[in-house]
């Protein structure tokens, strides 16, 4: 199964943090980043828990300055996780 929606989203995030004038967002937005970077390339799958956790903390930065690039993420990893079998 292709990961390219997650990383399309690690690629966005990258970006936000890289544009965001908000510190403490850069760094929440890299971490994210980086996640998304290693569940795109792993082995396996990520599970559902892991991929509510990640759109939980998008949800939290859609009010920043970059929040049109943090919604594009979120929408990229909701149709990635539609495609995960599960719960």
């Amino acid at each position: 199964m292709t990961r390219e929606n997650l990383a399309d989203a690690s690629t966005t995030l990258e970006s936000a943090a890289d544009e965001t004038g908000d510190d403490d967002a850069a760094e929440r937005l890299a971490s994210l980043a980086d996640q998304l970077d290693t569940l795109a390339t792993r082995d396996r799958d990520p599970d559902h828990g892991r991929l509510a956790r990640i759109e939980n903390a998008l949800n939290d930065l859609e009010d920043t300055d970059v929040g049109d690039s943090v919604e594009s993420a979120h929408e990229s990893v909701v149709a990635f996780r539609e495609t995960v079998e599960g719960v």
